[in-house]
């Protein structure tokens, strides 16, 4: 029994100096918070990050330091317009939050953004887990309304299309 939320688009100060722009996606789990946290770390990106709308697909994942689980690990995932990101874990805290900090955009966000930070929330509930996920973009000086509009338009619906088939996936093997 899986579900989703989305608790919409917004812009921040804090670290981005007002030039972030954040999505957010819900979704919930019958597996434990602990298990969920412990389940998504491994799954492979490709699997889960299709093409949408202006957004590229995760086609491989190269240079990956070490399993997907601790601080300072990192990774490029290759997309599907020929750029890439380097993605690099800033936060683990068992069961409650893992996060990470996206460098290197290519392509059309590389000319939008300086970076990005994903965090996802693993919160117990009385039949399993909700996982929260946020995702923030620094938008490079002058460019802020062109994310908000690309987070707006494509970014916000994108992770609530491909978080519940993580969701659904955790419950999947949880249930082995």
């Amino acid at each position: 029994m899986t579900g989703t939320g989305a608790r919409g688009v917004t812009g921040g100060r804090g670290v981005t100096g007002g030039r972030g722009v954040t999505a957010r996606a819900t979704a919930r789990t019958r597996a434990s918070a602990e298990q969920a946290y412990v389940l998504s770390g491994p799954l492979d990106p490709t699997d889960f990050y299709p093409r949408f709308g202006p957004l590229p697909a995760v086609v491989a994942v190269l240079d990956q330091s070490g399993d997907w689980d601790t601080i300072g690990r990192t990774r490029r995932l290759i997309l599907s317009d020929s750029g890439h990101v380097i993605e690099t874990i800033t936060d683990t805290e068992v069961p409650g939050l893992f996060a990470y900090e996206l460098s290197d955009f290519q392509r059309l966000f590389g000319m939008l953004v300086s970076g990005a930070r994903a965090e996802w929330h693993f919160d117990s509930t009385i039949n399993g887990a909700r996982i929260s996920w946020s995702y923030t973009f620094v938008a490079k000086r002058g460019r802020r309304w062109a994310v908000w509009l690309i987070v707006r338009l494509w970014w916000g619906r994108y992770m609530r299309r491909v978080l519940p088939p993580i969701a659904r996936e955790i419950e999947r093997l949880a249930a082995r």
